[in-house]
């Protein structure tokens, strides 16, 4: 039994009149004849009556016609179905991203794309940092939002980045603290502080702030740890030390804490401290789904910036 002989049966059922359905269906009389007579001879029933001035569904055809419509309604919601995944209007996106991006601008992104694409699933997964390029080469993410600006992978999946937005790092003070009337401050001056850290084997970004205090010409007096940066503000306002942590951020508690800009590097060698924010994902055969929200994350956070 063949698709088209089910679409020859469903118009001729409606039009009843083989001159009619023969040029609805845009084809010749004796074709549309001959897969009628097909589809009965595989049933082994007579689908119509016929006579020289009329064609009238039979009670075989009566009994066939729904199921008839039935296969040919969900060929139709199949290939619907399809095209929508086939343009990215439907699907899933796995997202990984820490839990501090949660009070960046990036859920407003999510509410904007959602309300375009509505059928694409975004499922948010909280990971460290430092999960975020396994999980993308296991493909239990298709995207991660990460300060980590990495263009690496392994031998058998490449990670590509693209950067979202800036964001600087600056000094988190307790109030009262006596470098909190500064406006600007060099990384050096802060080598006799106490320092509220994230855990060094959870954050690339912890091991980048480490590193530029080493390049300062000190190494940093960690008397705490937490895993988000929001936990490390909350100790820096409890007086328990200094910290490095982006802007973005930082000034959400400026209610809590003292915030001052970092100098830039004096010394060619050192590197610019930044907690800039990107997009990385497998560049492997990307369903559409993913290949469009990377595309409009990428836009919007551009227009964020310009």
């Amino acid at each position: 039994m063949e698709l088209r002989q089910l679409r020859y049966f469903t118009v001729l059922a409606e039009e009843l009149s083989f001159t009619r359905a023969a040029r609805k269906l845009h084809v010749s009389q004796p074709p549309l004849s001959f897969q009628i007579a097909s589809l009965e001879t595989e049933l082994g029933a007579r689908l119509f009556n016929r006579t020289s001035r009329s064609v009238l569904l039979s009670e075989e055809g009566k009994a066939f016609l729904p199921h008839a419509l039935a296969v040919l309604a969900r060929l139709d919601e199949a290939r619907s179905h399809v095209q929508r995944v086939a343009t990215g209007l439907q699907g899933r996106v796995q997202v990984g991203l820490a839990g501090s991006h949660f009070l960046g601008p990036f859920p407003k992104f999510i509410q904007q794309f959602r309300l375009q694409r509505p059928a694409v699933e975004v499922a948010l997964k909280e990971m460290t940092p430092s999960d975020h390029l396994q999980a993308l080469r296991d493909g239990r993410l298709d995207l991660c939002v990460s300060r980590n600006p990495v263009n690496a992978g392994s031998s058998d999946v490449r990670i590509s980045a693209a950067l979202l937005w800036r964001d600087p790092v600056v000094v988190a003070l307790p109030p009262g603290h006596r470098l909190a009337g500064h406006d600007r401050l060099d990384l050096a001056e802060l080598k006799d502080e106490d320092f509220v850290f994230l855990r060094m084997g959870s954050s690339p970004f912890a091991t980048r702030v480490f590193e530029a205090c080493v390049q300062a010409g000190f190494a940093p007096r960690i008397t705490q740890q937490v895993v988000e940066i929001p936990a490390a503000l909350n100790l820096v306002a409890a007086g328990l030390g200094v910290a490095l942590v982006p802007a973005s951020l930082a000034l959400l508690r400026r209610d809590a804490v003292c915030v001052c800009s970092l100098s830039a590097p004096k010394k060619s060698d050192e590197t610019r401290l930044d907690g800039d924010v990107y997009a990385l994902w497998r560049t492997d055969d990307a369903a559409p789904a993913v290949t469009e929200f990377r595309k409009q994350l990428v836009d919007w956070a551009h227009t964020l910036s310009g």
